[in-house]
């Protein structure tokens, strides 16, 4: 708030909106920044990588960039509302811990596969990787630094068996913005879960499921491989 007093001389609060306006000011949503994250340098060099690898693609490979979310069975509030004046909106929530986890992977030419699971863990993680492989054949996959994606001998010893037609790619750690699988958990959650009441799991899993197989994103990827930070 301190800039909002250096600039145009008020304390932030909602009569003083045409001032700000005055000044230029706009609501902003904060971005994220990790601490645990990569240096500058290491992203400058993986996002170099990414290019000469995009560059040069092997023959009948696809590119494609993956990740996972976690969905919880509960109503998400945060979006103000219309309504007559004195009477405020009722959100109904669940206050249940139930979740599902859902996959994704966007290809370099927009085709895309998403699916569902009750856990993110390393024999899911595999079933995943063999659905993709039967999808794409073969595949250049770029994904996050996750415990399930590195850290088990069976991912491990599938990828060195398969790869002539999986060879995977680590991003940046705390670099979840240069995979544009991250715009499609934002769009859902916000389509799905904001303001949004579920009378039971099966109810919201079976919402999950159809928007991820009926919506289709149009995501370039390269534009979030190749992002610059700010």
């Amino acid at each position: 708030m301190n800039i909002i007093y250096e600039r145009a001389g008020i304390i932030y609060h909602e009569v003083h909106i045409y001032r700000l306006l005055k000044w230029k000011f706009s609501p902003k949503v904060p971005r994220r920044r990790l601490v645990n994250t990569a240096s500058n340098e290491e992203k400058k060099q993986s996002k170099k990588k990414a290019k000469e690898i995009i560059s040069h693609i092997p023959k009948d490979f696809m590119v494609a960039v993956e990740d996972e979310s976690i969905f919880i069975h509960d109503a998400l509030i945060r979006r103000r509302m219309w309504t007559p004046e004195g009477i405020r909106p009722i959100v109904t929530v669940t206050g249940s811990h139930q979740r599902t986890c859902v996959f994704g992977t966007i290809t370099i030419d927009g085709k895309q596969l998403f699916r569902q699971y009750d856990v993110f863990n390393q024999y899911v993680f595999l079933k995943y990787l063999k659905e993709l492989q039967r999808k794409f054949r073969k595949l250049l996959l770029f994904i996050d630094r996750a415990v399930q994606h590195r850290s088990s001998i069976m991912i491990r010893n599938h990828l060195e068996e398969n790869k002539d037609v999986i060879r995977v790619e680590y991003l940046p750690k705390g670099s979840s913005d240069y995979n544009a699988v991250e715009e499609c958990w934002r769009q859902g959650k916000d389509d799905l879960l904001v303001s949004k009441y579920y009378p039971k799991f099966f109810n919201l899993k079976s919402a999950i499921a159809n928007y991820y197989r009926t919506r289709r994103f149009k995501l370039d990827i390269t534009k979030y491989l190749f992002r610059k930070d700010s």
